[in-house]
């Protein structure tokens, strides 16, 4: 009689349970596990901004399935169970149930690696203190919420610009708290180019965000173990409240102390099929390499959309079948209350980096007709390759109905189009919702005139 073969999956978020959900599809012989250290399965990580400001107002529309829906489909998904280390040699994983301690030991033909992204958390005085939250899994927006309910802190200080600081930023403000935010950088989003990031950083300093740019975090003042004050290099902040905003590194310990290789941006190196370099062993999402098509380079980027896509090609090969996943051009949107930011491909900085020689359109346009009643300002910020006028990226910030433009710039990364093709493209128009001339248009034009 053949042996059922064994997957088992480490992580069940994202990555890994789209992982777990597409084997199942192609395979029902298979014997499925998976474990999560918290306790949601296939949640919205990205709503958790919008949960803490009372936006959605419950937590359980952010869980797309419970265990108990898995289980039904015919996968074993444990919460609340900690994977403490691989064994490659004997094929098994030791598992810790974190509600009583016990230690157990699972083996596996195959393994998915689906541990996500961890925050960063300097080692700062004081950074333990109570108050101090990281966003990483639902339990922690849940902790900022109650907090934030509970506590009523009037002082609330965020510390990074990135996309998590600035809808924290948001959401706080929309819970009535004074907020400030510290940057080191000139300005917010380092994702963007400063110019645009100016835009940004405006942005909040009109929905009331104090910015303290250009400045670094020397540690956290508490009382009776609670943060009471953050530390900058040059002033200290009143604060009940902090979160740290800073950025993400990919959760690879696991993956390391097993002695599975990591690639050179210090996530999981894995080929176009989501294999490492170990056979049968597999890694997807946040703590894993995607490939740029623009640098045609490895890169780390923790975004939902991408940990989804690699978990069903990870699903896929991993049921007999055969996916590749072609990569990323890094698109990725948010916004601060009415002002919309979007960002695809390559920013100045990465094009300078790469030794690329490229010219710059820039323009200001609206997001309707300009007499439509809703007509609001965007600014528009294309890159393009100086010899061959092939785009590079783009960048737009703007009111309701900028941010979503971004993908017809992600569309044509994708296509390898040139900013004299793309300022053609026959793109809809009416009054209640572009110019005749759409924002994209004329800012691929302003980069052509540059070649």
């Amino acid at each position: 009689m053949q042996k059922t073969e064994r997957v088992v999956v480490v992580g069940g978020d994202a990555a890994g349970m789209s992982a777990a959900s597409q084997a199942r599809r192609m395979r029902a012989d298979l014997e499925i596990v998976a474990f999560e250290r918290g306790a949601y399965t296939s949640y919205s990580a990205c709503g958790m901004p919008y949960y803490v400001g009372g936006v959605v107002a419950d937590v359980e529309p952010l869980v797309a399935r419970t265990p108990q829906e898995f289980l039904k489909r015919g996968i074993q998904a444990h919460v609340r169970h900690e994977v403490e280390s691989i064994d490659l040699n004997r094929r098994m994983v030791h598992v810790t149930r974190l509600e009583d301690g016990a230690a157990l030991s699972e083996p596996f033909d195959h393994l998915v690696i689906g541990t996500g992204a961890v925050p960063i958390r300097p080692a700062l005085p004081g950074i333990d203190a109570r108050g101090i939250h990281a966003l990483a899994i639902l339990e922690d927006g849940m902790r900022v919420r109650q907090a934030v309910e509970r506590d009523r802190p009037q002082n609330a200080v965020i510390v990074g610009g990135g996309y998590i600081g600035l809808e924290m930023a948001e959401a706080l403000v929309m819970r009535g708290l004074n907020v400030s935010l510290v940057e080191r950088g000139a300005s917010v989003m380092n994702t963007l180019d400063t110019d645009m990031g100016d835009v940004v950083s405006q942005a909040l300093r009109d929905i009331g965000v104090t910015l303290y740019l250009e400045e670094s975090i020397d540690g956290f003042e508490t009382d009776g173990g609670k943060v009471a004050f953050v530390k900058t290099d040059r002033r200290t902040l009143p604060a009940e409240l902090v979160i740290l905003g800073i950025g993400t590194r990919p959760d690879t310990v696991l993956a390391r102390n097993a002695g599975i290789p990591l690639g050179e941006t210090g996530a999981i190196k894995i080929n176009a099929r989501m294999q490492t370099d170990v056979e049968g062993v597999w890694a997807a999402g946040d703590c894993a390499e995607a490939f740029h098509l623009i640098s045609r380079r490895p890169v780390h980027i923790a975004l939902g959309t991408i940990a989804n896509k690699q978990g069903r090609i990870c699903g896929i090969n991993l049921g007999g079948g055969y996916a590749t996943f072609p990569g990323v051009v890094g698109t990725a949107v948010s916004k601060i209350c009415t002002v919309e930011v979007a960002r695809t491909g390559l920013n100045e900085k990465e094009a300078r980096a790469l030794g690329l020689e490229y010219v710059v359109g820039r323009i200001d346009s609206t997001t309707r007709a300009g007499y439509f009643p809703g007509a609001g300002k965007i600014t528009v910020k294309v890159l393009a390759e100086r010899a061959t006028g092939r785009l590079l990226g783009a960048q737009l910030v703007g009111i309701e109905g900028a941010a979503k433009r971004i993908d017809v710039f992600a569309t044509a990364l994708h296509a390898g189009m040139t900013v004299e093709e793309v300022q053609y493209l026959d793109l809809s128009y009416a009054p209640p919702f572009a110019p005749v001339w759409d924002p994209i248009l004329i800012g691929a034009r302003k980069a052509a005139e540059q070649l």
